[in-house]
């Protein structure tokens, strides 16, 4: 593994948060994906 030097914990935990951040941002996008459709299907079903 590569020597991280005196502040391999700091960077070790800015990885694991930057990786936590992006992984919310994608989880709260496939919510709101899915709340979305759900809102436009009953809105054509109310249409028609």
């Amino acid at each position: 593994m590569i020597d991280l030097g005196p502040h391999a914990v700091f960077i070790i935990w800015a990885y694991l948060g930057v990786a936590t951040g992006v992984a919310g941002l994608i989880g709260w996008t496939l919510y709101d994906a899915r709340a979305t459709a759900k809102k436009l299907a009953s809105l054509e079903a109310r249409r028609r």
